[in-house]
């Protein structure tokens, strides 16, 4: 009997043993946020919205991925960027339009939990209401900003 439960407790051992350290550890490979530990600070791009960086360098080959705070009544005049975007509104509602001047009558509404793409060099135009917006915003850089009236574009 002793030696069952001896083979009972070494078989129990390797199994524990078997288990990763802690269902908690990220590997060093992973990227991993919650809310509370992304890290806002204001655009480099544009005055007004803060970013928090989450994958890669958008000005720089390669992958990238950020969060972009959007305040309540804020408008992006028309502009285009050099790669396609994936775009995913986190919270509030996002409204988008196309086309190489500032419509509001051209603006579909985007409400949280919304996704779209924004392909390649094709003059849009955002805007948010009253709630603002959070947006989620990907694409492979480097990435611009390029408006099609260039006196939209900040002062340097």
């Amino acid at each position: 009997m002793r030696s069952v439960n001896a083979m009972f407790v070494v078989s129990a051992v390797v199994m524990v043993l078997a288990i990763p350290a802690s269902a908690g550890d990220v590997p060093k490979e992973a990227v991993k946020f919650t809310p509370g530990e992304l890290q806002f600070k204001p655009s480099k791009r544009v005055t007004g919205l803060e970013t928090a960086p989450m994958i890669g360098d958008s000005t720089k080959p390669g992958a990238y991925l950020y969060r972009t705070k959007f305040p309540p009544n804020f408008k992006v005049e028309a502009h285009s960027h050099p790669d396609e975007r994936h775009y995913t509104v986190i919270s509030g509602t996002w409204y988008i339009g196309w086309g190489k001047k500032f419509d509001e009558s051209k603006l579909i509404a985007l409400p949280a939990g919304s996704f779209y793409t924004e392909p390649a060099k094709i003059p849009h135009f955002v805007m948010t209401k009253d709630d603002g917006a959070l947006v989620q915003i990907g694409g492979k850089g480097p990435t611009a900003i390029s408006y099609t009236d260039p006196a939209h574009a900040p002062k340097k």
